[in-house]
């Protein structure tokens, strides 16, 4: 099924227009009060730029002072419940703003804009928690790149609205203060379609204490390494982004000579690039959560942003020039390209880290993870400002400064790869598994989510713990022959993912023992372990007698199983059909179609070495 699909579907589709009508009105509020401010009511450029600054300010405080209550209410609150009260408070808003823009009175449209900040602050923990309630596992790559898509596409076409309606000489501020009503109430009408969500944790103890909470919210945000890891890329995203929307003014003023419609422009392609980059998430992915895809992004973050700064960097000939005549100056259609594509890898860096958050933290303490994340979010964001304004009080114009933060990027993504190193091997596995093969996977759902587990798989190709690698969701333990798992390069990422190096009783009767111990330690912390009982690879192509191995291991821990079978894979340059000679040639199955199937689950009891080798027989069938 199409990710587009979940559109059609009322468990997705009432969540995914409350969340972009919400978006829309948070930034048609605020570009509509900045081109009141800044165009209407005549007042000295100082204190424009006094309120346009304390505008960002006011609306990221509440992050800081309400996020770790936010994270709460969804965990001991049925959340749809929640998201009624926040829409009911989003009309409130849009009431008070109202008589803002018809009085003129800044001060209460920058007291709006500080309630708009506590709308967002709530529903941001509601609404990344109630994805995985709502989604298939299979689904939740594909719908949060559909509402990171909404949300892009919301906010560009707020800021148009905003900006548009307040032009209209006479009418604009009752035209923008009806539209942003209007879609307040559309948002709540939606919202009450949205299917019941209990709560995660209803036994919750209520902390209304921010400053205790924030603490103890970090402090469970830090508790799994990979999770905290992941947090921390997806803020560097929102110093990155932060930057770059901030310098896209400057840049199309100073370096493009444009005026606001090439302003539009930029901020246009970045947000349609982002909008395609997510949506691509789900099909490069395979419709599972992809953390390979992150290093991916972050890759291409910097490649485009140095780029951009290559393309055009000095100080435009002409000023105040249009969008259609800018797109003829040179370099422009580089540039274009440059600015989409920095947000199609932006798509590809963000979302997969949102989806492993949620896919990989417990569901009783999500919510108060994502109120964390938006916690350290704030602090970037701030941080992002300070960098952005030290380096212009350096000198340094908005192209310089696109420059520095691409170069950042690298160290940033570099020391985050280096502390969770499951993110870089992700990267080589999925590169190197989808440029040789084409891999279709079926029964993994028997996987169970949670718990420890014993897979079973037969043995083909050197390539083949890689495979299972890159399909299955939850990080697996390798058994492997300990000359395999010292081949260079392949090492790295079998050591990466802690795989178990095995011998024969004779070849180091001590490795084989160490070997059944971190197995058991494994199963024991409840992680899972896949073995070959071949105990090596196949040399005809047919599955050889399993060992009596996969019984010595479920006697002294026993566990559920799960068998595999990998199909297609004989004859591949790294299978054993051909001689060494031969296979030191071009593989002539390149990009060859290859299928995992798994069985259902066996009880430990039911699990012998010649029942696991006759289902994994069936499991595999006639192709080899």
């Amino acid at each position: 099924m199409s990710q587009f699909a979940l559109l059609g579907k009322r468990r997705f589709a009432p969540f995914f227009w409350t969340q972009a009508l919400g978006a829309f009105n948070d930034s048609a509020f605020r570009n509509a009060m900045v081109m009141l401010a800044a165009f209407q009511m005549g007042l000295p450029e100082r204190q424009v730029s006094l309120y346009t600054n304390l505008a960002p300010a006011l609306f990221i405080l509440p992050f800081f002072l309400f996020s770790a209550t936010a994270g709460q209410l969804p965990e001991k609150f049925e959340k749809t419940r929640i998201i009624r009260y926040v829409k009911l408070f989003e009309i409130a808003a849009m009431l008070l703003a109202a008589w803002g823009f018809h009085t003129h009175q800044l001060a209460l449209l920058l007291a709006v804009l500080f309630m708009m900040g506590v709308h967002s602050t709530v529903f941001g923990p509601i609404k990344y928690a109630i994805l995985p309630q709502a989604l298939k596992p299979t689904e939740l790559v594909g719908g949060n790149g559909m509402v990171e898509m909404g949300t892009q596409l919301a906010i560009l076409i707020g800021m148009i609205a905003g900006n548009a309606l307040m032009l209209l000489a006479g009418v604009g501020p009752l035209l923008a203060s009806g539209a942003t009503i209007a879609v307040a109430v559309a948002g709540y009408l939606v919202c009450r379609r949205i299917p019941a969500a209990p709560a995660t944790a209803p036994e919750l103890k209520f902390n209304w204490n921010p400053f205790s909470e924030t603490a103890r919210v970090l402090r469970i945000t830090r508790a799994d390494r990979a999770v905290w890891n992941a947090v921390l890329g997806i803020s560097w995203f929102w110093f990155f982004g932060t930057v770059l929307i901030a310098q896209l003014p400057n840049y199309t003023r100073e370096t493009l000579g444009g005026d606001g419609s090439v302003n539009t422009l930029v901020l246009t392609l970045f947000s349609v690039g982002s909008g395609i980059g997510a949506l691509l998430c789900e099909r490069l992915s395979g419709k599972r959560v992809e953390i390979g895809l992150v290093p991916l992004g972050a890759f291409g973050l910097t490649v485009f942003g140095v780029d951009l700064y290559l393309a055009r960097h000095g100080m435009a000939a002409m000023r105040g020039v249009d969008w259609l005549t800018s797109l003829h100056g040179a370099g422009s259609w580089r540039i274009a390209l440059d600015l989409t594509l920095i947000g199609v890898f932006a798509g590809f860096y963000v979302v997969p880290l949102f989806a492993f958050v949620q896919a990989r933290a417990p569901r009783e303490k999500l919510s108060r993870i994502i109120a964390g994340n938006n916690i350290v979010n704030a602090l970037l964001i701030v941080l992002a400002a300070g960098f952005g304004l030290g380096l212009g009080a350096l000198g340094l114009n908005a192209s310089q400064i696109f420059l520095a933060a691409a170069l950042l990027n690298i160290a940033v993504a570099a020391y985050i790869f280096t502390l969770v190193p499951e993110f870089l091997m992700r990267f080589i596995t999925w590169v190197l598994v989808n440029t040789l093969y084409r891999v279709r996977a079926d029964g993994l759902q028997h996987v169970p989510e949670d718990g420890p587990v014993l897979l079973v798989c037969n043995h083909v190709s050197y390539m083949d713990p890689l495979l299972l690698m890159a399909q299955l969701r939850r990080p697996v333990r390798f058994v492997m022959y300990y000359k395999i798992f010292n081949i260079p390069l392949m090492s790295f990422v079998f050591r990466t993912a802690k795989a178990i190096p095995i011998a024969g009783y004779k070849e180091d009767a001590a490795v084989l023992q160490q070997a059944y111990d971190a197995i058991d330690d494994a199963l024991a912390a409840g992680e899972v372990v896949c073995i070959f009982p071949e105990g090596g690879l196949t040399g005809d192509g047919r599955i050889a007698p399993f060992r009596t191995g996969v019984e010595k291991i479920l006697a002294r821990r026993p566990v559920t199983v799960v068998p595999l079978a990998l199909r297609g894979l004989w004859g591949s340059v790294w299978s054993r059909r051909d001689s060494r000679l031969h296979r030191a040639r071009l593989p002539r199955r390149f990009r060859a179609r290859v299928e995992l199937v798994a069985g259902a689950p066996l009880e430990p009891i039911e699990a012998s070495a010649e029942a696991l080798e006759a289902r994994v027989n069936e499991l595999r069938g006639d192709l080899a």
